[in-house]
């Protein structure tokens, strides 16, 4: 096998849970070849570097085998090499931390999720610095 479809590859390797997601998001120009958006019915070959928008980050692969079928989670490693950079993962966290700071008003009451994570963020602050007797 030379070449694969990149929406059946995508879905093999388990980044999307259907095909049909995989190709809406080829449709949408989130699946980047060469920092070019491809269609769902480009081929793929070893060696390719696939870049998949999933905001707010851009997840990098490198095609180290080909599939049709899709595999178990622990046989993916064989098939693909996340060469995302560390910056796009710091990106993601800073990202998460700010989740319950910029809530969308009119959104509801906050999760016990949400007082959690800012609790956790509270805590993390020293008060003492501040001077709040101005």
């Amino acid at each position: 096998m030379e070449a694969v479809r990149i929406d059946k590859w995508l879905w093999a390797v388990r980044i999307f849970k259907t095909r049909t997601i995989a190709s809406e998001a080829c449709k949408k120009g989130r699946i980047l070849i060469d920092n070019n958006s491809v269609k769902s019915s480009r081929m793929i070959r070893i060696g390719d570097v696939v870049q998949v928008k999933k905001p707010p980050i851009i997840y990098s692969f490198k095609v180290l085998d080909l599939s049709q079928k899709r595999m178990g989670a622990k046989l993916v490693t064989n098939f693909m090499e996340n060469v995302t950079p560390p910056e796009e993962y710091e990106i993601l966290e800073l990202n998460k931390l700010s989740g319950f700071i910029d809530r969308q008003r009119g959104s509801g009451r906050p999760t016990k999720k949400d007082r959690r994570d800012l609790e956790q963020f509270t805590d993390n602050l020293d008060f003492d610095e501040f001077n709040f007797d101005d």
